[in-house]
C-alpha cells in the first residue's frame, strides 16, 4: 500500500470485483496512468475496449461530426491542400481513435464529392486499439467510397505511408498521470482499494490517495516511492520543465493536476507510421500557465456519460469516459523530440471560420439551395455549435509535418477568413 495521506477529492466509491482483483495483485493500489488504462480500454470491461459507450446528441457525449456533415465538409478543402502538396502517387488519410466511424465515412463521402481525381489515389486507414468500437466502424464504413483499413501502429511502422494522420479527439484519452502537491512536495496521485467496511456496507471501494513523495529524502522512505525509478526520474523531469519544480507560485496541499507520459510515445508511432505529410490534432488544449494555475486546483481530468459531465473519475469504472485536456507546451516539446515539425494551431472557431464557415452561415439563407426550412436551420444551429466559445469553439487545432521539405504556405485554417 501506498505511503501518504489521503489525497482524494471523492469518498470511497463502489469496485466492481475485476478491478479489485487487479488492484489487490498489484499490492492494493496503482499509478492512476494504469487504472485510466483499465478504464477505458481493458478489452472486457473498458468503456471503449468493449464497445460500452457511444458518440453523438443520444449518446454518451457530443462531437464535431456527430452534429453532421458541415465539419468535415469545412475541414476536407484543409486535408485536400496538404494531399495536394505531396504531389503524384498513392496517399493516405489515417485517422486514429476513429470512434463509430462518422468522421472517417463523412470526409471520404466529401473528398469523393469535391476532389474527385485526388481521391482516386487516396485510402483510409483507421488505428483503433479497441476491438468492439472496430467493430461498429467496420459496420458504419460498409461501402464507403474509398478503400478502407484497419491497422496497429506497429503495421505502419513497417510499411509507412504517404498523407495526413488526423487525431480528433484522441490524446484527451491517452492515460495521464496524477500528480499531488501536500504542502512540500510532489507526490503521485494512485488509485487503491479503500480500507474495509462494517460488515453489511457493501463491496470494496475505491479511493485516491498519495503515494510516498517523487524526490524522497534520504532515509527509509526512500524505499517507498511511487513506481521504478525511471517513472519517477520521468516524472521529476516533467514537473521541471514546465516550471512546477518548486511551484512557482504557493499552492494548497491537496492542489492536483495531470501529466502526459503517453503523448511522446504517441507522437513518435505516428511519426514512425509517416514517410512525408502532416498531423492535425483536434482537442483541447491549455498553455502551461493556465493548465497548472493554482486556482485550478482539481486539474482537467473529467468524466462524461449521457451528456453528464463528472470531476469524479471514481464512478462505475469502465462506463463512463475519463478525459484531460492537452498541455500545449508538452505538445510541442515531445512534437520536435519525435521530428515533428510544427506548424502552429489556433481554436476551431478560428480555424471553421478561415475555412469558409461565415459563406456556409450565408449560404443556407437562400432558400433557393435546395433544402427545406428545417433542414437549414438545423444545418445553421449545427454550425453555430461547431464555433460556441463555450463549447466545441474551444478545440484547439495543432498542426505539424514531417518529410524532406517544409511546404512553402501555411495551412489554410491558419490563414484570413475568406473575404
Amino acid at each position: 500500500m501506498p505511503d501518504g495521506s489521503d489525497s482524494g477529492c471523492f469518498p470511497p466509491a463502489d469496485a466492481p470485483p475485476w478491478l479489485v482483483e487487479r488492484l489487490e495483485a498489484a499490492g492494493g493500489a496503482v499509478p492512476f496512468s494504469t487504472f485510466m488504462d483499465w478504464a477505458l480500454h481493458d478489452p472486457a470491461h473498458g468503456a471503449y475496449g468493449s464497445g460500452r459507450l457511444r458518440i453523438g446528441p443520444r449518446g454518451d457525449f457530443a462531437t464535431s461530426p456527430s452534429l453532421g456533415p458541415a465539419f468535415a465538409r469545412l475541414l476536407a478543402p484543409q486535408l485536400a491542400s496538404w494531399f495536394q502538396q505531396l504531389g503524384p502517387g498513392p496517399l493516405t488519410l489515417v485517422e486514429t481513435g476513429p470512434g463509430e466511424g462518422t468522421l472517417a465515412r463523412q470526409l471520404a463521402q466529401e473528398l469523393v464529392r469535391s476532389s474527385p481525381a485526388l481521391a482516386s489515389r487516396l485510402e483510409l486507414v483507421l488505428v483503433e486499439p479497441n476491438p468492439g468500437m472496430a467493430e461498429r466502424q467496420r459496420q458504419l464504413l460498409a461501402g464507403t467510397p474509398l478503400p478502407v483499413r484497419w491497422l496497429s501502429w506497429e503495421a505502419l511502422a513497417a510499411a509507412p505511408v504517404r498523407g495526413v494522420i488526423l487525431a480528433h479527439e484522441v490524446l484527451d484519452a491517452l492515460a495521464v498521470e496524477r500528480v499531488v502537491w501536500d504542502g512540500s512536495s510532489w507526490c503521485s496521485q494512485l488509485v487503491a482499494v479503500a480500507p474495509p467496511r462494517p460488515p453489511g456496507d457493501g463491496p470494496p471501494g475505491l479511493e485516491l490517495v498519495a503515494s510516498a513523495p517523487l524526490r524522497p529524502e534520504p532515509g527509509p522512505a526512500a524505499a517507498r516511492p511511487w513506481g521504478s525509478p525511471q517513472e519517477r526520474a520521468w516524472a521529476a523531469k516533467e514537473l521541471a520543465s514546465l516550471g512546477l519544480d518548486p511551484p512557482p507560485q504557493p499552492l494548497e496541499a491537496g492542489w492536483c493536476s495531470e501529466l502526459h507520459p503517453g503523448l511522446a510515445p504517441w507522437l513518435a508511432a505516428a511519426a514512425a507510421a509517416l514517410v512525408e505529410g502532416q498531423l492535425l490534432v483536434v482537442d483541447y488544449a491549455l498553455e502551461a500557465w493556465r493548465y497548472y494555475a493554482p486556482q485550478r486546483r482539481s486539474g482537467t481530468l473529467m468524466a462524461y456519460r449521457r451528456q453528464e459531465a463528472s470531476p469524479d473519475p471514481l464512478r462505475q469504472i469502465g462506463c463512463w469516459d475519463l478525459t484531460a485536456h492537452l498541455c500545449l507546451e508538452t505538445l510541442e516539446r515531445g512534437a520536435g523530440a519525435s521530428g515533428w515539425r510544427w506548424l502552429g494551431g489556433c481554436r476551431q472557431g478560428e480555424a471553421l471560420l478561415a475555412l469558409g464557415l461565415a459563406q456556409a452561415l450565408h449560404g443556407l439563407q437562400d432558400p433557393g439551395s435546395g433544402a427545406d426550412l428545417a433542414s437549414r436551420l438545423a444545418e445553421r444551429e449545427a454550425l453555430l455549435r461547431l464555433v460556441d466559445p463555450a463549447g466545441l469553439g474551444e478545440f484547439r487545432w495543432l498542426a505539424m509535418e514531417r518529410g524532406p521539405t517544409a511546404p512553402a504556405d501555411p495551412p489554410l485554417f491558419l490563414r484570413h477568413p475568406p473575404g
